[in-house]
């Protein structure tokens, strides 16, 4: 699949609705990737609150202080917004929900050498989509591999419910939750090239490991998306996006989930 945002082939179709994820070629040109990689890179050099916060202090040892991930940067950049609602992407994505998309969340990630990684956990326990289920487009800035983080994947669990989360080793990752995988299933490794996009449903069960390069980034620009028929959402993700740019306002999603409504998420996705 090319630029053109042709539609995917029945081959990629039922890979998605078997195992639940997909990587996609073709869907950036590459004056687009510096586009992004050169707008990221500004933002990594200021302090936006509420979105990014970076801690500027050589001394600390951990380097997610000085590159923690951009959060909804579609909210003060053009550039994020922009590329939220690439249209190749929104046509993948229009393809897997066979009905339109409505942008919901947009992050970019660092991910410097030696940066601890994302315990494993599934999406739509943050993004609570109703009816329905988001997606990612989890687009690779930089070439992606077990050395610098990739991201893992646990196929053939987006069938499976969402479920409350254990608390993860925090000494491999930096947030807080951890979904463990059924025993009969085993992660596995996205090795993705520059400009990949990898599409997942919300269910899956996914994560990385830390960043064990001495010098390689590992950038990704992911936004989170929701089906055009959903009617609730968790309510950070407000409002949302049709491909025209339009706002969509979804009711704001209180349902507990799995852990019931005293559950403290403690963070967004």
């Amino acid at each position: 699949m090319g630029p053109s945002g042709k539609g995917l082939s029945p081959e990629q179709m039922a890979f998605f609705q078997a195992e639940g994820y997909l990587i996609v070629k073709g869907l950036f040109e590459p004056g687009e990737l510096d586009d992004i990689r050169s707008t990221f890179e500004r933002i990594g050099e200021t302090t936006v609150a509420g979105h990014f916060e970076p801690v500027f202090d050589p001394d600390n040892p951990d380097p997610l202080k000085r590159y923690p991930r951009v959060m909804h940067p579609h909210r003060f950049n053009q550039t994020a917004m922009k590329y939220m609602l690439h249209k190749p992407v929104m046509d993948v994505l229009e393809n897997l929900y066979g009905e339109p998309a409505l942008a919901a969340q947009s992050m970019y990630y660092y991910k410097p050498p030696g940066s601890r990684g994302q315990a494993l956990h599934q999406d739509n326990f943050y993004l609570k989509v109703e009816p329905g289920n988001c997606i990612a487009a989890w687009t690779a800035i930089d070439a992606a591999d077990e050395e610098n983080g990739c991201l893992l994947v646990v196929p053939k669990t987006s069938g499976y419910e969402v479920v409350c989360p254990e608390l993860a080793d925090e000494k491999e990752s930096f947030t807080t939750h951890y979904v463990k995988p059924p025993k009969d299933k085993k992660a596995v490794p996205a090795v993705m090239d520059e400009g990949d996009v990898l599409f997942f449903n919300g269910n899956l069960i996914h994560g990385s490991y830390r960043n064990k390069s001495k010098d390689r980034f590992r950038r990704a620009f992911i936004c989170h998306y929701a089906n055009a028929s959903a009617v609730r959402i968790g309510a950070f993700y407000r409002p949302l996006y049709a491909a025209d740019g339009s706002e969509v306002m979804l009711e704001a999603n209180p349902d507990g989930g799995p852990c019931g409504n005293e559950f403290d998420v403690l963070y967004p996705h």
